[in-house]
């Protein structure tokens, strides 16, 4: 008897999972107009396993703008695990790259959230310095990575780089960039920290 109700609440975090990756794909493609069923047809759910989620076009932007922020924030701590500070520094950048055309895509959609009310920016800022601070203080400790940096500094280059480079064609002269970027938080040519 107790299985039965976490079943169904892992059932509704799938079903909420598929429709917010939808939901992104869709406002990406269609614009902010897009109908709603739809969005739920092309998650494999009902529309009223929608409307009971996220009761209005608003509310499911926002919530599909904080999941994609959350699952890039999120992997930065996968990233350590699996690789040298450095490297997971550098495959972030590309997801965070990845992070941005998302949301570059969803800008009609974000744009219309926030004329009604809505403020899905609210935490980014915060957020997204806590997992680069997170990646850079792992690559200081390494002494692979420069102490002195600011989060803040480092995500407004990101952003920089992602706004120039936002066309598909334009993805190799981003990873190049990224490249420079990190060169230039790293110690040295050789990644060896400066001697006192």
């Amino acid at each position: 008897m107790t299985t039965k109700p976490s079943v169904l609440r892992a059932d509704a975090r799938r079903n909420r999972e598929r429709i917010l990756e939808a939901a992104v794909r869709a406002f990406s493609e269609k614009g902010p107009d897009v109908a709603i069923d739809t969005i739920a047809k092309a998650a494999g759910v009902g529309s009223a396993t929608l409307y009971r989620q996220l009761p209005t076009r608003e509310a499911l932007i926002e919530a599909a703008y904080r999941n994609e922020l959350a699952r890039v924030c999120d992997c930065a701590a996968q990233r350590l695990a699996d690789h040298a500070p450095d490297e997971a520094l550098r495959l972030w950048m590309d997801d965070f790259i990845d992070y941005l055309t998302a949301k570059q895509g969803m800008a009609d959609a974000l744009r219309a959230a926030a004329a009604s009310g809505a403020d899905p920016f609210v935490e980014t800022l915060e957020k997204l310095a806590t997992a680069i601070g997170t990646l850079l203080h792992a690559g200081a400790g390494a002494g692979l990575l420069r102490p002195d940096i600011d989060p803040f500094d480092v995500g407004f280059s990101l952003a920089g780089i992602g706004l120039i480079t936002s066309a598909p064609d334009q993805r190799e002269r981003a990873g190049r960039l990224l490249d420079l970027l990190l060169d230039g938080l790293r110690y040295g040519a050789e990644g060896s920290a400066p001697s006192s």
